[in-house]
């Protein structure tokens, strides 16, 4: 755990933040951490038997911390930042499609030539 932490006190500290009329730290960009786990056992003198091996698991653990919606009229950002609002806003938009677009092809199709396009070119975020 201790590793994890210090992974994660690094990759906060190279965030982008910027001041706006809205938010004075308001977070510029968006962070994706992945996190490759493994569980064992505790092995203690319990009685198992010599075959016997204990079951580990293996898994991913993502975490991801978008950067903040803002509407650029009301935040007063200009120049650079307002480029900045216009991408976080964008690849925000276009994750809503994509997320969408994945439950839709959860969904039982009625029309088989009916096949949902998952947009996930159209962002940094999702490709």
């Amino acid at each position: 755990p201790d590793h994890a932490i210090l992974h994660m006190r690094r990759a906060a500290s190279k965030r982008t933040t910027g001041a706006t009329n809205t938010n004075s730290a308001s977070s510029r960009s968006h962070a994706v951490a992945v996190f490759n786990v493994t569980v064992r056992p505790l092995i203690e003198n319990d009685g198992m038997s010599v075959n016997q091996e204990p079951e580990i698991i293996h898994t991913k653990l993502t975490l991801v911390d978008l950067a903040g919606s803002e509407r650029i009229k009301q935040s007063g950002v200009e120049g650079f930042q307002q480029q900045e609002s216009i991408n976080i806003n964008k690849d925000l938009f276009v994750l809503g499609q994509v997320i969408s677009s994945l439950a839709q092809k959860n969904q039982p199709q009625t029309d088989i030539d009916k096949v949902q396009h998952v947009p996930y070119r159209d962002s940094k975020l999702t490709r």
